[in-house]
Protein backbone atom coordinates (compact mmCIF):
# COMPACT_ATOMS: atom_id res chain seq x y z
CA UNK A 1 0.00 0.00 0.00
CA UNK A 2 1.16 3.55 -0.74
CA UNK A 3 1.94 5.69 2.30
CA UNK A 4 -0.82 8.23 1.66
CA UNK A 5 -3.88 9.47 3.57
CA UNK A 6 -6.11 8.19 0.78
CA UNK A 7 -5.43 4.61 1.94
CA UNK A 8 -6.47 5.17 5.55
CA UNK A 9 -9.30 2.68 5.24
CA UNK A 10 -6.65 -0.04 5.06
CA UNK A 11 -5.01 0.76 8.42
CA UNK A 12 -6.06 0.63 12.05
CA UNK A 13 -6.67 3.75 14.12
CA UNK A 14 -3.35 3.34 15.94
CA UNK A 15 -1.53 2.87 12.65
CA UNK A 16 -3.18 5.98 11.26
CA UNK A 17 -2.06 8.02 14.26
CA UNK A 18 1.48 6.68 13.89
CA UNK A 19 1.37 7.63 10.21
CA UNK A 20 0.22 11.18 11.01
CA UNK A 21 2.97 11.67 13.57
CA UNK A 22 5.55 10.36 11.08
CA UNK A 23 4.33 12.85 8.45
CA UNK A 24 4.52 15.59 11.07
CA UNK A 25 8.07 14.70 12.08
CA UNK A 26 9.18 14.74 8.43
CA UNK A 27 7.68 18.20 7.93
CA UNK A 28 4.86 16.93 5.69
CA UNK A 29 2.31 19.00 7.56
CA UNK A 30 -0.50 18.99 5.00
CA UNK A 31 -0.37 15.20 4.77
CA UNK A 32 -0.40 14.91 8.57
CA UNK A 33 -3.44 17.19 8.74
CA UNK A 34 -5.34 14.99 6.26
CA UNK A 35 -4.67 11.91 8.39
CA UNK A 36 -5.80 13.60 11.61
CA UNK A 37 -9.03 14.64 9.87
CA UNK A 38 -9.63 11.00 8.90
CA UNK A 39 -8.98 9.94 12.51
CA UNK A 40 -11.48 12.50 13.81
CA UNK A 41 -14.11 11.19 11.38
CA UNK A 42 -13.87 7.89 13.23
CA UNK A 43 -13.17 9.12 16.79
CA UNK A 44 -13.85 12.88 17.20
CA UNK A 45 -12.57 12.92 20.79
CA UNK A 46 -9.39 10.90 20.43
CA UNK A 47 -7.17 12.48 23.10
CA UNK A 48 -3.80 11.70 21.52
CA UNK A 49 -4.94 12.79 18.07
CA UNK A 50 -6.26 16.08 19.50
CA UNK A 51 -2.95 16.67 21.25
CA UNK A 52 -0.78 16.05 18.21
CA UNK A 53 -3.18 17.91 15.91
CA UNK A 54 -2.84 20.86 18.29
CA UNK A 55 0.93 20.74 17.94
CA UNK A 56 0.47 20.54 14.18
CA UNK A 57 -1.80 23.59 14.13
CA UNK A 58 0.92 25.52 15.97
CA UNK A 59 3.50 24.36 13.42
CA UNK A 60 1.22 25.64 10.67
CA UNK A 61 0.97 29.09 12.27
CA UNK A 62 -2.51 28.52 13.78
CA UNK A 63 -1.40 28.62 17.40
CA UNK A 64 -4.69 29.69 18.98
CA UNK A 65 -6.42 26.75 17.32
CA UNK A 66 -3.60 24.55 18.57
CA UNK A 67 -4.29 25.69 22.13
CA UNK A 68 -7.99 24.81 21.83
CA UNK A 69 -7.22 21.32 20.48
CA UNK A 70 -4.76 20.52 23.25
CA UNK A 71 -7.12 21.85 25.89
CA UNK A 72 -9.86 19.57 24.50
CA UNK A 73 -7.40 16.70 24.70
CA UNK A 74 -6.66 17.47 28.36
CA UNK A 75 -10.37 17.64 29.19
CA UNK A 76 -10.61 14.04 28.00
CA UNK A 77 -7.39 12.81 29.64
CA UNK A 78 -5.94 15.37 32.08
CA UNK A 79 -3.03 13.38 33.51
CA UNK A 80 -0.49 13.80 30.69
CA UNK A 81 2.52 15.98 31.50
CA UNK A 82 3.76 16.04 27.88
CA UNK A 83 0.52 17.67 26.80
CA UNK A 84 0.91 20.41 29.38
CA UNK A 85 4.52 20.90 28.32
CA UNK A 86 3.52 21.34 24.67
CA UNK A 87 0.68 23.63 25.70
CA UNK A 88 3.24 25.77 27.52
CA UNK A 89 5.38 25.94 24.39
CA UNK A 90 2.46 27.29 22.38
CA UNK A 91 1.47 29.77 25.09
CA UNK A 92 5.05 31.03 25.09
CA UNK A 93 4.95 31.54 21.31
CA UNK A 94 1.73 33.51 21.73
CA UNK A 95 3.28 35.70 24.41
CA UNK A 96 0.91 34.34 27.07
CA UNK A 97 3.69 33.90 29.59
CA UNK A 98 1.58 33.46 32.73
CA UNK A 99 -0.41 30.73 31.00
CA UNK A 100 2.85 29.10 29.90
CA UNK A 101 4.15 29.09 33.47
CA UNK A 102 0.92 27.50 34.70
CA UNK A 103 1.13 24.80 32.02
CA UNK A 104 4.76 23.95 32.80
CA UNK A 105 4.07 23.86 36.53
CA UNK A 106 1.17 21.47 35.92
CA UNK A 107 3.45 19.23 33.86
CA UNK A 108 5.96 19.20 36.73
CA UNK A 109 3.22 18.52 39.29
CA UNK A 110 2.19 15.46 37.29
CA UNK A 111 5.79 14.38 36.69
CA UNK A 112 8.43 16.04 38.91
CA UNK A 113 11.09 14.34 36.81
CA UNK A 114 10.03 16.04 33.58
CA UNK A 115 13.34 17.70 32.68
CA UNK A 116 11.99 19.48 29.59
CA UNK A 117 9.22 21.14 31.58
CA UNK A 118 11.76 22.41 34.13
CA UNK A 119 13.97 23.78 31.35
CA UNK A 120 11.05 25.40 29.55
CA UNK A 121 9.81 26.90 32.80
CA UNK A 122 13.22 28.48 33.24
CA UNK A 123 12.90 30.21 29.86
CA UNK A 124 9.64 31.88 30.86
CA UNK A 125 10.80 32.80 34.35
CA UNK A 126 13.84 34.49 32.83
CA UNK A 127 11.65 36.36 30.35
CA UNK A 128 9.57 37.58 33.30
CA UNK A 129 12.65 38.75 35.15
CA UNK A 130 12.59 36.02 37.83
CA UNK A 131 16.27 35.22 37.39
CA UNK A 132 16.90 33.30 40.61
CA UNK A 133 13.91 31.04 39.96
CA UNK A 134 14.94 30.62 36.33
CA UNK A 135 18.42 29.49 37.32
CA UNK A 136 16.91 26.99 39.76
CA UNK A 137 14.64 25.61 37.01
CA UNK A 138 17.55 25.15 34.60
CA UNK A 139 19.64 23.45 37.27
CA UNK A 140 16.72 21.15 38.12
CA UNK A 141 16.53 20.11 34.45
CA UNK A 142 20.28 19.43 34.41
CA UNK A 143 20.08 17.44 37.65
CA UNK A 144 17.33 15.29 36.15
CA UNK A 145 19.08 14.97 32.79
CA UNK A 146 22.82 15.71 32.91
CA UNK A 147 22.88 15.66 29.11
CA UNK A 148 20.14 18.30 28.71
CA UNK A 149 21.71 20.52 26.05
CA UNK A 150 19.01 23.21 26.03
CA UNK A 151 19.16 23.64 29.81
CA UNK A 152 22.93 24.08 29.76
CA UNK A 153 22.65 26.50 26.85
CA UNK A 154 19.92 28.60 28.46
CA UNK A 155 21.68 28.58 31.81
CA UNK A 156 24.80 29.88 30.06
CA UNK A 157 22.78 32.71 28.48
CA UNK A 158 21.33 33.60 31.88
CA UNK A 159 24.73 33.57 33.58
CA UNK A 160 26.19 35.73 30.81
CA UNK A 161 23.45 38.29 31.36
CA UNK A 162 24.38 38.35 35.05
CA UNK A 163 28.07 38.84 34.12
CA UNK A 164 28.92 35.47 35.64
CA UNK A 165 30.95 34.84 32.51
CA UNK A 166 33.29 32.15 33.82
CA UNK A 167 30.28 30.06 34.90
CA UNK A 168 28.68 30.70 31.50
CA UNK A 169 31.82 29.39 29.77
CA UNK A 170 31.46 26.13 31.70
CA UNK A 171 27.88 25.77 30.45
CA UNK A 172 28.75 26.51 26.83
CA UNK A 173 31.69 24.10 27.00
CA UNK A 174 29.31 21.42 28.27
CA UNK A 175 26.98 22.07 25.34
CA UNK A 176 29.80 21.81 22.80
CA UNK A 177 30.96 18.59 24.48
CA UNK A 178 27.48 17.08 24.22
CA UNK A 179 26.86 18.54 20.76
CA UNK A 180 30.19 19.50 19.14
CA UNK A 181 28.52 21.23 16.19
CA UNK A 182 25.98 23.27 18.18
CA UNK A 183 26.29 26.62 16.34
CA UNK A 184 24.74 28.95 18.90
CA UNK A 185 26.75 27.53 21.80
CA UNK A 186 29.93 27.89 19.76
CA UNK A 187 29.11 31.52 19.03
CA UNK A 188 28.23 32.31 22.64
CA UNK A 189 31.30 30.53 23.96
CA UNK A 190 33.48 32.66 21.70
CA UNK A 191 31.73 35.85 22.86
CA UNK A 192 32.19 34.79 26.47
CA UNK A 193 35.92 34.32 25.86
CA UNK A 194 36.01 37.81 24.29
CA UNK A 195 34.35 39.21 27.41
CA UNK A 196 37.03 37.54 29.53
CA UNK A 197 39.72 39.06 27.32
CA UNK A 198 40.75 35.68 25.87
CA UNK A 199 40.59 36.83 22.26
CA UNK A 200 42.80 34.06 20.85
CA UNK A 201 40.44 31.39 22.20
CA UNK A 202 37.45 33.20 20.70
CA UNK A 203 39.08 33.48 17.29
CA UNK A 204 40.17 29.83 17.39
CA UNK A 205 36.56 28.68 17.86
CA UNK A 206 35.44 30.31 14.63
CA UNK A 207 38.54 29.19 12.74
CA UNK A 208 37.93 25.57 13.79
CA UNK A 209 34.26 25.92 12.86
CA UNK A 210 35.16 27.15 9.38
CA UNK A 211 37.69 24.36 8.95
CA UNK A 212 34.90 21.87 9.62
CA UNK A 213 32.25 23.74 7.60
CA UNK A 214 33.94 25.85 4.89
CA UNK A 215 31.65 28.65 3.80
CA UNK A 216 29.37 28.54 6.85
CA UNK A 217 27.91 32.07 6.86
CA UNK A 218 27.65 32.36 10.65
CA UNK A 219 31.22 31.19 11.23
CA UNK A 220 32.52 33.47 8.47
CA UNK A 221 30.76 36.56 9.76
CA UNK A 222 31.60 35.97 13.40
CA UNK A 223 35.26 35.28 12.63
CA UNK A 224 35.44 38.66 10.88
CA UNK A 225 33.70 40.33 13.83
CA UNK A 226 35.92 38.61 16.36
CA UNK A 227 39.27 38.97 14.59
CA UNK A 228 38.76 42.22 12.69
CA UNK A 229 40.01 40.49 9.52
CA UNK A 230 38.17 40.63 6.17
CA UNK A 231 35.27 42.57 7.67
CA UNK A 232 32.40 42.77 5.13
CA UNK A 233 30.75 46.07 4.30
CA UNK A 234 27.49 44.47 5.46
CA UNK A 235 26.38 41.11 6.83
CA UNK A 236 25.71 38.61 4.07
CA UNK A 237 22.18 37.62 3.13
CA UNK A 238 22.98 34.04 4.12
CA UNK A 239 24.12 35.11 7.59
CA UNK A 240 21.07 37.29 8.25
CA UNK A 241 18.64 34.67 6.95
CA UNK A 242 20.21 31.89 9.00
CA UNK A 243 20.39 33.89 12.24
CA UNK A 244 16.81 35.10 12.09
CA UNK A 245 15.23 31.91 10.81
CA UNK A 246 16.74 30.16 13.84
CA UNK A 247 15.69 32.99 16.17
CA UNK A 248 12.14 33.51 14.88
CA UNK A 249 10.08 31.34 17.23
CA UNK A 250 11.51 32.91 20.39
CA UNK A 251 12.28 36.39 19.06
CA UNK A 252 9.50 38.38 20.71
CA UNK A 253 9.79 36.77 24.14
CA UNK A 254 13.58 37.09 24.23
CA UNK A 255 13.50 40.74 23.26
CA UNK A 256 10.82 41.44 25.87
CA UNK A 257 13.26 40.17 28.50
CA UNK A 258 15.96 42.49 27.11
CA UNK A 259 13.69 45.55 27.58
CA UNK A 260 13.80 46.02 23.81
CA UNK A 261 12.68 49.54 22.94
CA UNK A 262 13.59 50.09 19.26
CA UNK A 263 10.05 49.63 17.82
CA UNK A 264 8.56 52.01 20.39
CA UNK A 265 11.34 54.55 19.81
CA UNK A 266 10.86 54.44 16.03
CA UNK A 267 7.07 54.80 16.42
CA UNK A 268 7.55 57.71 18.82
CA UNK A 269 9.80 59.43 16.29
CA UNK A 270 7.03 59.07 13.70
CA UNK A 271 4.45 60.50 16.12
CA UNK A 272 6.79 63.38 16.94
CA UNK A 273 6.92 64.33 13.25
CA UNK A 274 3.45 65.86 13.57
CA UNK A 275 1.86 63.51 11.04
CA UNK A 276 -1.70 62.62 11.98
CA UNK A 277 -2.52 58.95 12.54
CA UNK A 278 -5.23 58.93 9.90
CA UNK A 279 -4.49 55.79 7.85
CA UNK A 280 -3.47 57.97 4.92
CA UNK A 281 0.15 56.94 4.27
CA UNK A 282 1.92 54.24 2.31
CA UNK A 283 4.37 52.76 4.82
CA UNK A 284 7.23 50.28 4.42
CA UNK A 285 8.53 48.36 7.43
CA UNK A 286 12.04 47.56 6.18
CA UNK A 287 13.39 44.54 8.01
CA UNK A 288 10.04 43.93 9.68
CA UNK A 289 11.10 40.73 11.47
CA UNK A 290 8.22 39.33 13.51
CA UNK A 291 6.24 42.53 13.01
CA UNK A 292 6.82 44.30 16.32
CA UNK A 293 6.61 47.70 14.59
CA UNK A 294 3.48 46.82 12.62
CA UNK A 295 0.78 47.46 15.24
CA UNK A 296 2.54 50.68 16.31
CA UNK A 297 2.56 52.26 12.84
CA UNK A 298 -0.62 50.69 11.44
CA UNK A 299 -2.77 53.69 12.55
CA UNK A 300 -0.81 55.84 10.07
CA UNK A 301 -0.95 53.42 7.17
CA UNK A 302 -3.33 53.30 4.24
CA UNK A 303 -1.09 50.47 3.08
CA UNK A 304 1.53 48.75 5.24
CA UNK A 305 4.15 46.51 3.63
CA UNK A 306 6.79 44.49 5.47
CA UNK A 307 9.97 43.16 3.88
CA UNK A 308 12.44 40.76 5.47
CA UNK A 309 14.97 38.10 4.47
CA UNK A 310 13.74 35.54 7.01
CA UNK A 311 10.77 33.44 5.93
CA UNK A 312 10.20 32.30 9.50
CA UNK A 313 10.17 35.87 10.78
CA UNK A 314 7.59 36.73 8.13
CA UNK A 315 5.41 33.84 9.32
CA UNK A 316 5.39 35.40 12.78
CA UNK A 317 4.67 38.85 11.32
CA UNK A 318 1.70 37.47 9.42
CA UNK A 319 0.09 36.45 12.71
CA UNK A 320 0.05 40.12 13.80
CA UNK A 321 -2.68 40.66 11.19
CA UNK A 322 -1.72 44.27 10.37
CA UNK A 323 0.32 44.02 7.16
CA UNK A 324 -1.27 44.37 3.75
CA UNK A 325 1.68 42.60 2.15
CA UNK A 326 4.74 40.74 3.41
CA UNK A 327 7.69 40.25 1.05
CA UNK A 328 10.72 37.98 1.42
CA UNK A 329 13.60 39.98 -0.04
CA UNK A 330 16.85 41.73 0.77
CA UNK A 331 16.05 45.22 2.01
CA UNK A 332 18.11 47.38 -0.36
CA UNK A 333 17.24 45.31 -3.42
CA UNK A 334 13.54 45.59 -2.68
CA UNK A 335 13.58 49.32 -1.89
CA UNK A 336 15.40 50.07 -5.17
CA UNK A 337 12.40 48.63 -7.04
CA UNK A 338 9.91 50.95 -5.30
CA UNK A 339 10.62 54.35 -6.79
CA UNK A 340 8.26 56.97 -5.34
CA UNK A 341 6.11 54.32 -3.67
CA UNK A 342 6.17 55.34 0.00
CA UNK A 343 5.47 58.23 2.33
CA UNK A 344 7.28 56.62 5.26
CA UNK A 345 9.98 53.95 5.58
CA UNK A 346 10.69 52.65 9.07
CA UNK A 347 13.45 50.28 10.12
CA UNK A 348 13.97 49.21 13.72
CA UNK A 349 17.35 47.60 14.45
CA UNK A 350 17.84 46.32 10.91
CA UNK A 351 20.58 48.67 9.73
CA UNK A 352 22.81 47.28 12.50
CA UNK A 353 23.56 44.50 10.00
CA UNK A 354 24.92 47.05 7.52
CA UNK A 355 28.25 48.82 7.78
CA UNK A 356 28.21 51.35 4.97
CA UNK A 357 24.75 52.89 4.63
CA UNK A 358 25.15 55.02 1.51
CA UNK A 359 23.40 52.51 -0.78
CA UNK A 360 20.51 52.07 1.65
CA UNK A 361 20.01 55.82 1.98
CA UNK A 362 20.13 56.36 -1.78
CA UNK A 363 17.55 53.62 -2.36
CA UNK A 364 15.32 55.05 0.38
CA UNK A 365 15.54 58.53 -1.14
CA UNK A 366 14.29 57.23 -4.49
CA UNK A 367 11.54 55.13 -2.86
CA UNK A 368 10.14 58.05 -0.86
CA UNK A 369 7.91 60.78 -2.17
CA UNK A 370 8.99 64.41 -1.65
CA UNK A 371 8.84 65.21 2.05
CA UNK A 372 8.76 61.52 2.93
CA UNK A 373 10.32 60.17 6.10
CA UNK A 374 12.98 57.54 6.72
CA UNK A 375 12.95 56.58 10.41
CA UNK A 376 15.39 54.04 11.83
CA UNK A 377 17.55 53.00 14.75
CA UNK A 378 21.20 51.97 14.86
CA UNK A 379 23.67 51.18 17.61
CA UNK A 380 26.05 54.04 18.32
CA UNK A 381 29.79 53.79 17.85
CA UNK A 382 31.86 56.48 19.49
CA UNK A 383 35.24 58.06 18.65
CA UNK A 384 37.93 57.15 17.80
CA UNK A 385 35.68 55.30 15.34
CA UNK A 386 35.09 57.69 12.42
CA UNK A 387 32.29 56.00 10.48
CA UNK A 388 31.25 52.51 11.56
CA UNK A 389 32.73 49.31 12.91
CA UNK A 390 31.69 45.71 13.39
CA UNK A 391 31.32 44.69 17.03
CA UNK A 392 32.26 41.33 18.50
CA UNK A 393 28.59 40.26 18.63
CA UNK A 394 28.37 40.62 14.84
CA UNK A 395 26.33 43.82 14.56
CA UNK A 396 27.66 47.16 13.33
CA UNK A 397 27.83 50.38 15.29
CA UNK A 398 27.71 53.78 13.54
CA UNK A 399 28.88 57.20 14.63
CA UNK A 400 26.43 60.06 14.74
CA UNK A 401 28.62 62.19 12.47
CA UNK A 402 28.70 59.46 9.82
CA UNK A 403 24.92 59.01 9.90
CA UNK A 404 24.31 62.75 9.54
CA UNK A 405 26.88 63.14 6.76
CA UNK A 406 25.66 60.14 4.75
CA UNK A 407 22.03 61.24 5.02
CA UNK A 408 22.86 64.77 3.91
CA UNK A 409 24.77 63.47 0.90
CA UNK A 410 21.74 61.31 -0.02
CA UNK A 411 19.39 64.31 0.07
CA UNK A 412 17.91 64.08 3.57
CA UNK A 413 17.63 66.45 6.50
CA UNK A 414 18.25 64.48 9.69
CA UNK A 415 16.98 64.74 13.24
CA UNK A 416 18.98 62.42 15.53
CA UNK A 417 18.45 61.53 19.18
CA UNK A 418 20.35 59.20 21.48
CA UNK A 419 18.46 56.40 23.27
CA UNK A 420 18.94 53.08 25.03
CA UNK A 421 17.75 50.39 22.62
CA UNK A 422 17.88 47.32 24.88
CA UNK A 423 19.82 45.60 27.63
CA UNK A 424 22.61 43.18 26.75
CA UNK A 425 24.56 41.21 29.36
CA UNK A 426 23.04 43.52 31.94
CA UNK A 427 24.34 46.68 30.22
CA UNK A 428 22.27 49.23 28.24
CA UNK A 429 22.95 49.29 24.49
CA UNK A 430 23.34 52.91 23.38
CA UNK A 431 21.78 53.77 20.07
CA UNK A 432 20.68 56.51 17.72
CA UNK A 433 17.10 57.00 16.59
CA UNK A 434 16.93 58.98 13.36
CA UNK A 435 14.17 60.76 11.46
CA UNK A 436 15.37 61.77 8.02
CA UNK A 437 13.16 63.94 5.82
CA UNK A 438 13.51 63.69 2.04
CA UNK A 439 14.17 67.09 0.56
CA UNK A 440 11.76 68.15 -2.18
Amino acid sequence: MKDTPAKLREVTLDEALTMAIAFQQRGQLDEAEQVYRKVFEVVPDHADALHYAGVLAHQQGRSEHGVSLIQRSLEIDPDRPDCYNNLGIIFRALGRLDDAVAAYRQAIALDPGHANAHSNLGIILRAQGHLVEAEAAYRAAIRLNPAHIDAYHNLGVLLSSLRRTKEAVICYCKVTTLSPHHPEARRLLALAYRTLGEHDKATAIFEEWLAEEPGNPVAQHMLAACSGRDVPRRASDAYVEKIFDDFASSFDSKLAHLSYQAPQLVAAMLADSGIRAGKSLDVLDAGCGTGLCGPLVAPYARRLIGVDLSARMLMQAREKGVYDELVKAELTTYVRQCRGAFDVIISADTLVYFGGLEDVFAAAFDALRPGGLLIFSVEEAVPPVETYRIESHGRYGHTRSYIERALSQAGFEAHVVRAELRMESGVPVDGLVVRATRRH
